[in-house]
């Protein structure tokens, strides 16, 4: 029998044996909603000798299910989620885009699915969940770029008894990649060779979140994949009100190294990501500086994003000794009677790169991020999202490539 379906009947069965009042408020606290994506991807790497393009269009149908608790001071719950993906164009010489699962023979599957399910347990504001997470964390960021997020498998807790404390620690042993339907072992991203290809069946967390003042924020994290690498985390946020809008200001700071074993070598990374904005009357401009330090990349889970700054649309500006500055610019329409249409506009350029692409030489790279969203306010199709995302980028160390993205959306709220 399938895991995932011994899972819903595990739950089904806990369900079952509560008492009807249990039932009752396990229920009427619970939210079901079924999300539609249509996706477009087309990505031109322009200078490739091989695959000069990847592009695909694909649907994807997503239903949530998200229980309320059972009564008393322990609260049981579940939550479910299923996933379809369809091919609706894709070709062996243009697949490999990532909304669709890739076949030895270079053919996308006609369609895939996949099943999460989370038991949780919650005792005042502390609460245990236990299965299928997409996880946000300093330290570990799923990618959730595609028709379907990355998922982690294992258990957390997270807890906000004290005041002005968000607490949390967790363990993982399993990831999902967002086009697949395996669980598999975890590994590093390999960052142009720099770590080696090994794998670990323990990702570890543990940190948390304090105000010291209603604006002002300090973190702390601490990060571990077993014999592979371990990583802490330091974050600081401030905002304050300058003339008629808010400055705000965000300094994040990464110290890694190996840990155990070191089974994907040598890691010796300290990163450094900030950025200052100000936001007014719909309009919200930033700007920051970014340094990787030590003799080796950004150090993250393979598949996944990091918590960079500059986390942009095709890179991610973290090779060795690479600095950066990033800029960015957004606007909200509602501020000219125009609600659900927005813009940004992102860029940004990195310096000084190493990396074993690079003999006796520094590389340089630019990207440039368009982004244009409108959701129908009113009507029949009220909450209908449409999102064009167009990228480029430039590099001195690997191709140049022009990316867009269409993504129309959907989500109907069962109850």
């Amino acid at each position: 029998m399938n895991r995932d379906f011994k899972k819903i009947l595990m739950g089904a069965s806990v369900v079952t044996v509560l008492p009807g009042a249990a039932m009752a408020d396990f229920f009427k606290d619970s939210s079901a909603n079924l999300d539609t994506k249509n996706y477009y991807f087309n990505r031109d790497y322009r200078e490739a000798a091989k695959q000069s393009k990847r592009d695909e269009w694909a649907q994807g149908f997503t239903f949530n299910f998200i229980s309320g608790y059972t009564p008393g001071t322990v609260g049981f719950g579940l939550d479910v989620t299923g996933m379809l993906g369809v091919k609706l164009d894709s070709s062996p010489d243009r697949s490999g885009t990532g909304l669709l699962p890739k076949g030895s023979d270079g053919r996308a599957a006609d369609e895939y699915s996949k099943l999460g399910v989370a038991g949780k347990v919650r005792i005042s504001k502390t609460e245990l969940r236990v299965g299928e997470q997409v996880p946000k964390l300093p330290v570990l960021q799923p990618n959730t770029s595609r028709l379907f997020p990355q998922t982690f498998q294992g258990a957390t807790v997270s807890s906000r008894d004290i005041s002005n404390l968000t607490l949390g620690l967790g363990q993982f042993d399993r990831m999902r990649d967002r086009e697949s339907t395996d669980r598999e072992t975890m590994s590093m991203t390999a960052q142009n060779g720099a770590y080696k290809a090994a794998t670990s069946n323990q990702f570890r967390y543990a940190g948390g979140d304090y105000n010291l003042l209603p604006d002002l924020q300090l973190s702390y994290y601490y990060g571990e994949l077993e014999r592979l690498y371990q990583q802490h985390f330091f974050g600081l946020k401030h905002a304050f009100k300058f003339g008629p809008g808010t400055v705000r200001s965000e300094l994040r700071y990464w110290d890694a190294d190996k840990d155990g074993a070191g089974l994907a070598g040598k890691v010796d990374n300290r990163a450094l990501s900030t950025r200052f904005s100000y936001e007014w009357a719909g309009h919200n401009f930033g700007v920051g500086y970014q340094k990787q330090y030590g003799d080796t990349p950004f150090p993250y889970v393979d598949g996944a994003n990091t918590y960079l700054f500059t986390e942009y649309q095709l890179v991610n500006f973290s090779q060795t000794n690479e600095r950066a500055w990033h800029a960015r610019y957004e606007y909200d329409f509602a501020a000219l009677g125009v609600p659900g249409l927005t813009f940004g506009m992102r860029y940004a350029q990195g310096w000084g790169i190493e990396t074993t692409k690079l003999v006796g030489e520094q590389g340089r790279e630019w990207e440039r991020d368009l982004d244009i969203g409108y959701v129908v306010q009113s009507g029949l199709v009220k909450g209908l999202s449409l999102r064009w995302r167009n990228a480029q980028l430039n590099s001195s160390y690997a191709n140049d490539i022009n990316e867009n993205r269409f993504i129309v959306g959907y989500t109907w709220a069962l109850w």
